[in-house]
């Protein structure tokens, strides 16, 4: 019998596709069509130019389950906010100093996540994908490697790509966690709580001028999305935040 923990299916289980500014309805439907096939059953969308809609209910041939399952979020803080590990899905490179990986290598990094706590894969629209500020709120880019010639994939493909290589990944064990690797990892609702604490000690402190573009607060992302915190250094990191805002308070008096 194959432990819970490392069966297929309870690790994609854990796994959500989440399409961000879906401009064609068709796409979401073909998107879901592409996730059935490979077992993923959760969808989120974050505010979809048109949803529901028949074009998506039609391409989806076979999936309407998952349509009518999809979770519809205002914002990426919302539809990722409960993950402990999110990957964004971007052809371009970018000047962010994310760690990189191709689809192969994320899928086995989703799988081990999986085990533990929820992974989000996030892809874009299908005209400019995601944002610089989109992909930040991420902790590690993925790539799908394609022909120098002609790197275009259509929203659906690259859904289907990643699918598929989250679904060899499972069913091969790959990416099996260690009993070394057993922590509680913060989720992003727990991070992106800690940054708004950091960037308000940082600014009463004189050391951020929040009148200036804030490429500091980008860096610290960085630095703390490439570290992927445990939430119990997430505590000790408010802790000390907050030992650091009662020492400013009391130089004030």
């Amino acid at each position: 019998m194959v432990p819970i923990e490392t069966s297929p299916a309870h690790s994609l289980s854990h796994v959500r596709v989440v399409l961000v500014g879906t401009t064609h309805p068709g796409n979401i439907g073909s998107a879901a069509r592409a996730m059935k096939t490979m077992g993923l059953t959760r969808l989120v969308l974050v505010a979809p130019r048109a949803f529901p809609h028949p074009e998506a209910e039609a391409l989806a041939s076979g999936a309407a389950d998952l349509l009518a399952a999809a979770q519809v979020c205002a914002t990426l803080e919302d539809a990722i906010g409960d993950a402990t590990l999110a990957i964004a899905f971007s052809a371009r490179h970018r000047d962010l100093s994310l760690p990189e990986l191709d689809v192969r290598g994320a899928a086995a990094l989703a799988v081990a996540e999986a085990q533990r706590g929820e992974v989000a894969l996030v892809f874009g629209t299908e005209s400019v994908g995601l944002s610089n500020e989109a992909l930040l709120k991420c902790q590690r880019r993925a790539w799908i490697p394609t022909s120098d010639a002609y790197g275009s994939l259509n929203l659906a493909a690259a859904v289907q790509v990643a699918a598929y290589e989250l679904n060899v990944a499972a069913s091969q064990g790959v990416g099996r966690r260690s009993t070394e690797e057993d922590f509680e990892a913060a989720s992003l609702d727990d991070v992106e709580a800690l940054y708004v604490h950091l960037e308000q000690n940082l600014i009463q402190s004189g050391f951020l001028d929040p009148a200036q573009p804030r490429r500091l607060m980008e860096r610290l992302r960085r630095l703390f999305g490439r570290a992927r915190l445990e939430r119990e250094e997430v505590n000790i990191l408010r802790g000390i935040l907050t030992a650091w805002d009662g020492l400013g308070r009391r130089r004030r008096r």
